[in-house]
């Protein structure tokens, strides 16, 4: 059986990497053109472009998915199956073209959380449970017919990059189930159930502003359902201050986003109905400490605020 995998970051290696390991016939790679990245915007190139190149894998690159070359360089592949871990949306005209069809690994448990930022919604959201799904594709994105899901707890600290590789492992699992079961016959679409889905749409910049009005619990969440990235932000004396890691602390909340303490490795800050500690951190234009490091070289002192 003739592959063509389609992907674009390191979420997506381990399933292209379990495919090969199991002596499946990759037609092609599809990913992402190569783009100028960094201050010298030298050229830099995808992971999973990366892995292909070494095991001398066709590369295909389109920019746009419904170019007449691309559409031919595809049907010339001649793939029975394809497969898409963290890609573009495709055009009807290119996932038809397998005669076994196209199917995707979304990381969540669908029909929840369609859409471009899944994990990261999941941990923001509360979410106790999360999980990958392989479904056909169709014109309506993340809406196929589900073939497999598998089932992962979120911990009560776990972060968005954290759950990301757990889910990347669990989901190269999955894709391998799915296309031994595609390729054996034995595959049983089962339709999504629309009314209990819900958008994980986009995160953008602005979207990551921290409000220290919520409670503790959703302030954690927040923080921990953007880290690493995009990672989310509060100010201090007018500079940009990122946070990754905090810990739910039992302490009174004297205003929101005040600090309440500040030692050398503690700083407390007051959310709507109590604190947390900020245990990872960064200052605009430093790289990311540990609370204790940070402190060190940053002032800041209990009864300021963060907003």
């Amino acid at each position: 059986m003739r592959i063509l995998f389609m992907g674009t970051p390191e979420f997506a290696v381990p399933s292209l990497r379990i495919l090969l390991d199991h002596s499946y016939d990759i037609s092609g790679v599809v990913t992402a053109p190569d783009k100028p990245r960094g201050r010298g915007q030298q050229m830099s190139f995808t992971l999973i472009k990366e892995f292909a190149l070494h095991h001398h894998l066709t590369i295909l690159q389109p920019e746009d998915l419904k170019d007449s070359k691309f559409i031919s360089d595809v049907q010339q592949l001649a793939p029975d199956l394809m497969v898409v871990v963290a890609f573009r949306v495709l055009p009807r005209e290119v996932y038809t073209i397998p005669k076994l069809g196209s199917f995707n690994l979304h990381a969540s448990l669908l029909p929840k959380y369609r859409g471009a930022a899944p994990i990261n919604w999941a941990i923001i959201n509360g979410e106790k449970e999360s999980g990958v799904t392989t479904f056909f594709l169709q014109d309506k994105v993340d809406t196929g017919s589900i073939l497999l899901q598998a089932r992962v707890n979120i911990g009560m600290d776990e972060t968005a990059g954290e759950l990301h590789d757990e889910l990347s492992a669990v989901g190269a699992k999955v894709v391998l189930q799915t296309v031994q079961l595609i390729e054996f016959g034995k595959a049983q679409p089962r339709l999504q159930n629309d009314s209990l889905a819900c958008p994980a749409p986009k995160i953008f910049k602005s979207d990551c502003h921290i409000d220290w009005k919520k409670s503790s619990q959703q302030v954690h969440d927040f923080i921990r359902g953007l880290s690493p990235h995009p990672a989310s932000w509060t100010m201090h004396n007018g500079k940009t201050i990122k946070m990754y890691r905090t810990k739910i602390v039992e302490a009174q909340s004297k205003e929101a986003g005040i600090v309440l303490q500040r030692t050398n490795d503690t700083l407390l800050v007051g959310t709507g109905n109590g604190a947390v500690s900020i245990l990872e951190i960064q200052q605009e234009g430093k790289r990311r400490l540990g609370i204790e490091e940070f402190l060190r070289g940053y002032t800041i002192e209990a009864g300021e605020l963060f907003e």
